[in-house]
């Protein structure tokens, strides 16, 4: 507006024609923009992937793995952020919201790493690339454990094949075929399905015995993690 005033020989100041038109309800229309997904830091570069699809570990607390994945009850949504180990596939962290903000993968790894005493100096924890696992934050409490941080090729989740077969057997034994009446009701059971995983569930890769019992009968001086 005040380019076209003064194309029309009117000297006059942008702040001027905006108060005018405030005064008049006069009001500019302008474009709608197009929707952009926030993205947090995620123009920050991945990790190089330091997995490199070798799964096998010789004691705990040396490589995990970790993702997000998303559970249905009606209108509402779940979302599941666990860590796993490789040396027994055991589920070793975890946290739970109704929405996929960074707080849900922050809360699990303070679970991990600051509220137990599971030493992972030096260890490896892969991930996708996803935005939450290039945030500033998360990879200075990395850092500062002195954890190596990986990441999946981008669109490749063969890269992180175990998280993506945990997510299977859960959903499969859990949540496909059943019918929870709230979120609430499917966090209590997923809670309660992940301590049965890692205590009772035999594995026939670890010779027939639990998650936990592998650990604690190959590496008895190892502390339980957290309490999952």
């Amino acid at each position: 507006m005040t380019l076209e005033l003064r194309a029309h020989g009117q000297t006059v100041n942008h702040k001027k024609v905006a108060r005018l038109m405030r005064e008049l309800g006069c009001q500019a229309r302008v474009r709608r923009k197009k929707y952009r997904s926030w993205q947090g830091k995620a123009e920050m570069a991945a990790s190089s992937n330091l997995l490199n699809r070798d799964f096998s570990a010789e004691r705990p607390g040396t490589k995990l793995v970790t993702d997000v994945t998303e559970f249905r009850v009606g209108r509402e949504k779940l979302y599941l952020s666990p860590v796993i180990d490789l040396y027994n596939r055991e589920v070793v962290a975890m946290s739970m919201a109704t929405r996929p903000a960074y707080a849900l993968t922050e809360r699990m790894q303070a679970s991990l790493l600051l509220h137990s005493e599971y030493t992972l100096r030096g260890a490896i924890l892969h991930s996708d690339q996803g935005w939450q696992y290039r945030m500033r934050p998360w990879r200075k409490v990395l850092d500062a454990h002195g954890v190596r941080q990986s990441m999946s090729r981008r669109g490749n989740c063969l890269d992180n094949a175990v998280m993506e077969s945990f997510f299977a057997v859960l959903k499969t034994e859990v949540y496909h075929g059943q019918h929870y009446k709230s979120v609430e009701e499917l966090e209590t059971a997923i809670t309660e399905y992940v301590h049965y995983y890692n205590h009772e569930r035999i594995k026939a890769g670890l010779g027939g015995v639990s998650p936990v019992n592998y650990r604690t009968l190959h590496h008895p001086q190892s502390l339980n993690p957290v309490q999952v």
